[in-house]
């Protein structure tokens, strides 16, 4: 591809998502910092994990985000007694006429480009972690058997907040799989009166495709494409690894850090500030993409360890603290 052809993938692009963004919002009221990171995973080619109370619209995004996009998208509603296979698919003996028998592979759930994996704290750590190698592997083995999925292939999920009842915690590996965790909070009283109005009348607002799957992963090559000052990547660098509770660690970082994030977190937070970029139309990451997304990427990659929770240090503030002491 020349210059003047990747330039004009990179204003179609954009153009898709802003278009996205504008018919998302018409849908999901108040939430436009979540509809931008969402896109934002989605157009890095990540996963992403929704966490929020009940009721803020976060299975509404995701359903809608599959019409908006044309993928074809499957839900699985995780509950405590759903199992691996619920999800995977299994194998089932089969007789024919002439009395051969054989196993035949039926395809779960995750057969699809857009997966809502919803109240996915709500199953078994067992059956969370059948989406591991999916995550990262694109492709399922069961009964030794390999099975591709279709490309694109992106896992949405929602997760309530785990001081709930009937909650599970998700693995630490599962954590890691996804891009971003992206915390929905309670709209403010404008958005809230604008989605009363619209949402209690006998017309609902209807969401128009705004691009396509294949547009989706060109976006997607894009962003791989796409410059990264190497300012920007030493700050990556410095930040992720300031929250290792390592040696060479500040005090404050070795006292309340059980855990910190590993290299994958340097990889999501250089696609992950890329794609901002493509989503807000610019042609390159800034340092400011670095310290927005720092908690997204960051906050399900690490742990605070008992002493930090006791002095009630909040891992969010923790991370603006390595945010303002890495530049």
């Amino acid at each position: 591809m020349t210059q003047e052809d990747i330039l004009k993938d990179f204003e179609t692009a954009a153009g898709q998502f802003r278009a996205a963004r504008q018919s998302l919002s018409a849908v999901v009221y108040g939430q436009d910092e979540v509809v931008e990171l969402t896109l934002a995973t989605l157009a890095a080619g990540g996963h992403g994990l929704l966490v929020g109370a009940p009721g803020l619209a976060k299975t509404l995004l995701v359903a809608s985000i599959g019409q908006l996009m044309g993928l074809s998208a499957k839900r699985v509603q995780f509950t405590p007694d759903l199992m691996p296979g619920d999800v995977l698919g299994s194998e089932v003996l089969e007789e024919s006429a002439d009395g051969k028998r054989a196993f035949r592979f039926i395809p779960g759930p995750v057969f699809c480009q857009l997966l809502m994996a919803d109240e996915i704290n709500r199953a078994s750590p067992r059956t969370q972690s059948a989406l591991l190698q999916a995550m990262q592997e694109l492709h399922v083995t069961v009964a030794g058997e390999r099975h591709d999925l279709p490309s694109p292939f992106h896992v949405l999920a929602t997760q309530n907040p785990i001081e709930q009842e009937g909650t599970y915690p998700l693995p630490e590996a599962q954590l890691d799989r996804f891009l971003m965790q992206i915390n929905v909070g309670y709209p403010d009283e404008a958005a809230e009166r604008r989605m009363l109005a619209a949402t209690t009348g006998l017309e609902a607002n209807d969401i128009a495709a705004a691009m396509s799957a294949e547009d989706l992963e060109r976006a997607q090559r894009l962003v791989r494409r796409m410059p990264i000052a190497e300012r920007i990547v030493d700050a990556i660098l410095a930040l992720v690894r300031s929250a290792r509770p390592t040696g060479e660690a500040a005090p404050r970082v070795r006292e309340f850090v059980g855990w910190g994030p590993g290299p994958r977190a340097s990889q999501s937070l250089s696609l992950a500030c890329r794609a901002l970029a493509l989503i807000d139309g610019r042609r390159a990451p800034s340092m400011e993409d670095v310290r927005r997304l720092a908690k997204p990427v960051l906050r399900h990659r690490m742990a605070l360890n008992f002493s930090a929770r006791a002095q009630g240090v909040e891992i969010d503030d923790f991370i603006d603290e390595l945010v303002s002491g890495a530049f």
